[in-house]
Parts: structure tokens; sequence; C-alpha cells
């Protein structure tokens, strides 16, 4: 493999404040969203942005997934780490949220696929977790700088031959205006910050890597903008 990707001095601390975040301030709402409680007009377009870009990201994989490892890279509460399993995928799912990773195992009990999937909570790229065919990672890479979301698409990518599924949040006007807005206005109990990321300049890092895009595609609903991107050795 052509290239290299290295994650800057600040991915360990990110890593450990969306830890405490994910655990402790948004915990119950992550639980509400991801279910089919009521919630909120802004959060019901977040929860159909999802479940259609889970759908998206699900469509780009076989649909018989027998003999296949698949690391489902912050899986979050655990609905497309089930999904993969369900067609035969052996899943490995981590999230940096013990408590979301405990969540997810406990929906999970009595799923069709179940057992063929290890919760772990922890660092989605320790080279611990090994070699796998696919990797997903959706919506688990937004928070964090534009270097780290381009060096960890790349090192999904490399350990795994089949292909890695990424998404970002693409570089809007509007996300932008966003984003500059939250740097200026912090507040103690807002969420950790969504980074655009330009998808051209993602790409380009890729292609230093040695690895190539594949599918694209943007899904946009309400207040959910995220997009989608296969990243190919």
């Amino acid at each position: 493999m052509s290239g290299s990707v290295a994650m800057t001095p600040g991915w360990d601390a990110r890593r450990s404040a969306l830890e405490a975040y994910f655990d402790r301030t948004a915990h119950d709402a992550w639980a509400a969203l991801t279910s089919d409680a009521k919630v909120s007009r802004v959060r019901a377009t977040v929860r159909a942005g999802r479940d259609r870009m889970r759908a998206l990201l699900l469509s780009w994989l076989p649909m018989d997934l027998r003999g296949s490892r698949l690391l489902d890279a912050g899986c979050g509460t655990g609905a497309l780490a089930l999904a993969a399993a369900a067609r035969g995928a052996d899943v490995v799912a981590v999230d940096v949220s013990p408590r979301l990773v405990a969540l997810a195992a406990e929906r999970a009990e009595g799923q069709p696929g179940a057992a063929r999937v290890r919760w772990l909570a922890g660092d989605m790229l320790s080279p611990d977790l090994g070699g796998f065919d696919f990797a997903v990672a959706m919506d688990s890479l937004i928070h964090y700088a534009p270097a780290d979301i381009e060096a960890a698409s790349a090192a999904l990518a490399q350990r795994a031959p089949g292909g890695a599924l990424i998404t970002f949040a693409p570089a809007t006007p509007l996300l932008r205006t966003m984003h500059a807005a939250g740097k200026l206005f912090p507040r103690g109990d807002r969420s950790p910050a969504i980074v655009p990321v330009a998808r051209d300049r993602l790409v380009a890092r890729l292609a230093a890597a040695g690895l190539r895009p594949g599918r694209d595609e943007r899904i946009v609903s309400g207040f959910y903008t995220s997009h989608a991107l296969e990243v190919l050795r």
C-alpha cells in the first residue's frame, strides 16, 4: 500500500471528550433518537436522515455476507451491526461510549444474527481489532478534525479489502456557518461540533494514501446532512 496515514495529537483527546459526552450528557437523548420513542420535529428529521443513510450504506454491501467479517466503526446503539449480522456477517461493533455499547447489546438480545456480533467499547482504529472484509463508519467521524477524518477513513479502508463505507459532514455554506457560530458562541451543554469536510480534499488525501473513491451520495433530511463515500483499495 502506497502512502501513509497518521492521526493528529488531538485524536485521543477528542475521542475522550466524545466518550464523556455520549456516556453522560447525551445518553438518554441518543437512546430515544435511535428508538421509536416520540421526539421533537427537529430530532425526527435527524432520525429519518439516519434511517435513510443506514439503508443506503447497507445497500452498498452484498446482500449475502456469509463468511465476511465486518467492522462497524462507531456502532452507536447497534442497528447497522445487527442488520449486517442478519445477512450472515461476523461483526465487530465498536463505539467510544461504553453505555451506548451496553444499550446496543441489550437491544440485540433475541434479534436475528445477534450471536454473530461482538460488542466492544474502545477505539475504532485499534490494530487489536484485526482485519476485515468490509468496514463501515456511519456518522462516527463527524466530530473530529478534518485531518483526522481523512486519516481515519484511509486507515479503515486499508484494513478492509472489500471497501470502507464512511460518512462525513460536507462543507456546505450552511454547515460552515453553523460550525463557525458554534466556535464563536461555546456553551457547556452544547453537543460536540460537527466538523465540515470538503469532499475533494478528502478524496485527494485518500488518493495520497493509495486509495480511490467508489460510490458517492449525500443524504439531506431537515437538520440532518451527511455524505456517504465508498473508499476502495
